[in-house]
């Protein structure tokens, strides 16, 4: 009796799961591990905020550069070397932050960790998946994408934790080994297996079949090729400059929200209410991606997320921290397009673009979006600072929901009205 007599299981699941802890490591260490670090930093070594804060935009302009590199490092090495590396990298840039004894040294290790966790950020998420789905794309990048939010909620609390009672050097050791043992298990038997070594096809349908018809028949693609220079392609321009101001508005404000509403709901209360946000972020992204129609203008569904997002920007702006209920109702629709901001571009990309440019236009895009994002915290509080007099949350929710606002009209811009079909075996 052969193999072919019982088929193995639908492998792609199991990969999404694999990705989810990937992205789950990858932001519970290199995003939200940052701020927490420039805190234990400061308190250790003394060193001015300015200098431990450039640190952290370093490693997030490093993570820029890398990542869009990616797919290169990726067809040369493998995905599952570049993602075993990039754990090894990220845990020994965190190890540095917490040996540094001189600011050439901090600045050093941000190499590390800002280039190694974006091997384990959305671009390498997207890169894990799409080779296993193509019209169950947006539910599978949904559930991995989710892994983002889960490393929030699990390492926020955890490094905060281990850094006072173990100290910061013993608990970056050891994070960094767990981390790296694990993505080195799942880089192996999980990330190096594609369809093909186990004769599987995307999404689990083989070509041809009616269900795969189905599924691929409901998509549409607008199939141009990338040009040499991507600055030049309205598409391109438009889907990295939307990404790029939402989630420029995005980090901006969740870097001072905590701060801002703990006057209308308490230090206790505001804890609470970014939890709040982290678990609508999971309700949202998963409600785009199992809900939206195969042949959904991705676009228009980006631009009603990030509407959802400037109402409750609005909400914030208009409860001026006096009613609570306000302010908790701004944040959860705030909160509930947090993840769509990184799961629904690659998405669109999915559909604009030739099959071979996907991957480079996701890492590009991610890379501008990074870019960008690595200064909204700082520009967010000159922001606050100068307006400080007048009311500085009312400047800090006005201005979040204006680049939302311009969001939505720079992907709105880059709509095109002539799709082809796309094929079940895009990737």
């Amino acid at each position: 009796m052969t193999m072919r007599d019982h088929p193995l299981p639908f492998f792609g699941w199991r990969v999404v799961a694999a990705a989810f802890v990937m992205a789950t490591f990858g932001w519970g260490v290199g995003f939200y591990g940052p701020p927490i670090f420039l805190h234990a930093v400061h308190a250790e070594r003394g060193w001015s905020l300015p200098t431990v804060s450039a640190a952290v935009t370093v490693h997030f302009l490093v993570g820029a550069a890398v990542v869009a590199g990616l797919p290169a490092l990726h067809k040369r090495f493998g995905l599952s070397r570049v993602t075993a590396a990039g754990a090894v990298a990220l845990a020994s840039g965190v190890l540095g932050w917490s040996l540094a004894r001189e600011p050439w040294q901090l600045f050093l290790a941000t190499l590390f960790s800002g280039g190694g966790w974006v091997t384990m950020g959305a671009a390498a998420v997207n890169a894990t998946v799409a080779p296993w789905f193509v019209a169950d794309r947006p539910k599978a990048l949904s559930a991995a994408y989710n892994g983002a939010s889960v490393g929030g909620i699990l390492f926020a609390p955890l490094w905060v934790a281990g850094i006072a009672a173990l100290g910061f050097q013993l608990a970056a050791a050891l994070i960094g080994i767990a981390m790296v043992a694990v993505i080195g298990i799942l880089a192996a038997r999980v990330f190096a297996i594609q369809p093909a070594d186990l004769g599987q096809f995307p999404d689990g349908r083989p070509p041809g079949t009616e269900a795969a018809k189905a599924g691929a028949g409901a998509l549409h693609r607008i199939a141009a090729p990338l040009p040499l220079r991507p600055w030049r392609d309205r598409r391109f321009l438009t889907l990295s400059g939307g990404m790029a101001f939402g989630l420029f508005a995005q980090i901006g404000l969740l870097a001072h929200l905590f701060s801002l509403i703990v006057p209308a709901l308490g230090v206790q209360g505001a804890g609470l209410a970014m939890s709040l946000a982290t678990g609508t972020a999971i309700a949202g992204r998963t409600a785009f991606g199992w809900l939206m129609p195969a042949g959904a203008d991705r676009r228009r569904v980006a631009a009603a997320s990030y509407l959802v997002q400037l109402v409750g920007s609005v909400l914030l702006l208009v409860a001026g921290m006096q009613d609570p209920m306000i302010v908790l109702a701004g944040i959860v629709l705030f909160g509930f397009g947090i993840g769509n901001a990184t799961s629904l571009p690659p998405l669109i990309a999915q559909v604009e673009f030739a099959r071979d440019d996907v991957a480079r236009v996701v890492a590009l895009i991610v890379a501008v979006g990074q870019a960008g994002y690595a200064f909204a915290p700082a520009a967010f509080g000159a922001l606050r600072a100068l307006s400080e007099p007048a009311g500085g949350d009312t400047a800090v929710f006005a201005a979040t929901a204006a680049i939302q606002a311009l969001a939505i009209a720079v992907f709105l811009a880059g709509r095109r009205r002539k799709p082809v079909r796309l094929s079940a075996q895009t990737p």
